[in-house]
Formats: structure tokens, sequence, C-alpha cells
């Protein structure tokens, strides 16, 4: 996924991914998980509190 990624949308958003959590159709996924165009992607960035 992230290979793609960055091959697609370049390294930005490679670099985003590294850093957050991905969920592949409300599922979290890795970085090898293959995708569909069906699919739904939900990016979830790093947050912080206090």
């Amino acid at each position: 996924m992230v290979a793609a990624t960055t091959e697609r949308f370049g390294p930005e958003l490679a670099a985003l991914l590294e850093r957050s959590r991905v969920w592949v159709n409300g599922v979290a996924a890795g970085s090898d998980t293959p995708l569909s165009a069906e699919d739904e992607v939900a990016i979830l960035p790093p947050v912080s509190g206090g």
C-alpha cells in the first residue's frame, strides 16, 4: 500500500501514512495490505491532547 501510494501521490503522503493509523473497509491495515478501487481507506493522523 505505501509503495503504491508513493508512486501515485508522492513521498509526502507516503510519509504521513508511516506515522498514521490506516484502516481499509473498517479494518486496521498494514503497509502490505492490498487495495482495490472499491476499498474505503481512512487515514487517522497522529494527535496529541492534554
